[in-house]
């Protein structure tokens, strides 16, 4: 039955950024479908731990620093020791800084590469190379942005950074797909998030933003689930490389 494809049973998903906003959501959404989950964050996941047992699942907190690839490790050692295997990693954490091109600051570009882009690839190497010598296969979800398809403003940083994420989904698709290993993104839209709370409390742009979104609505960290359950699951295993907008039709305005 297709409705099956979409079970997650006996997987083990990693999320980043796990403690709030669409990163909670990603963690509960796997969790509803039946994974355990390991949660990443520099910030306490109580909150995503208590839903996520609710449902009878299992879950672990590691509380790492993305900035610095010296979280990879104990974040692959440290879920394996909890969960056993690694089936899924959803690379969702992210850092977005603002500023004028004339006054984005050298820290403010390298602490956004960093965390979006130079962790997400040696995170996604090191579990990738768990997930070959499982020996069957697994998933990887990259969460790349509007700001992949659109130059933005006041955000140089961030929209490099998620340009690279959109072009790197597509690498890592051509050379792991030969594993099963499916490698896809997802696009958020604009999301009622903390990084999004300076845009909704301008009236101005907020008003701009909304008149853009065909759906009226600023998205969800639910309104992820769907999509992610769909790509980390069986019933997307033919999809490979591709970038998903979950945008509320912003793009196709």
């Amino acid at each position: 039955m297709i409705l099956d494809k979409f079970r997650l049973d006996e997987k083990v998903a990693i999320v980043t950024g796990a403690a709030r906003g669409l990163g909670q959501g990603i963690a509960v959404g796997l969790a509803e479908a039946g994974a355990d989950v390991a949660l990443v964050d520099i910030l306490p996941t109580d909150e995503t731990t208590e839903q996520i047992k609710s449902l009878g699942r299992k879950s672990i907190c590691i509380e790492a620093n993305l900035i610095s690839t010296d979280c990879v490790k104990p974040i692959i050692d440290k879920t394996i020791k909890g969960l056993g295997r690694i089936d899924i990693l959803v690379n969702n954490a992210g850092i977005i800084r603002r500023a004028p091109i004339t006054e984005f600051s050298e820290k403010d570009w390298d602490d956004v590469i960093n965390i979006n882009q130079r962790t997400l690839f040696f995170l996604t190497q090191a579990v990738t190379k768990v997930m070959i010598r499982q020996g069957d296969g697994g998933k990887v979800i990259n969460t790349a942005s509007m700001l992949s398809f659109q130059g933005g403003i006041l955000v140089p940083s961030y929209t490099a950074s998620k340009s690279a994420v959109m072009g790197m989904t597509r690498l890592m698709a051509n050379e792991l797909a030969s594993y099963n290993i499916n490698v896809n993104a997802i696009a958020p839209g604009y999301m009622a998030t903390d990084n999004t709370a300076p845009l909704r409390a301008d009236p101005v742009r907020s008003k701009e933003i909304l008149d853009r979104i065909p759906a009226g609505r600023w998205g969800t960290p639910d309104d992820l689930k769907g999509v992610v359950v769909f790509l980390a699951s069986e019933a997307s295993s033919y999809m490979q490389g591709y970038t998903v907008a979950v945008d509320g039709g912003w793009l196709a305005r």
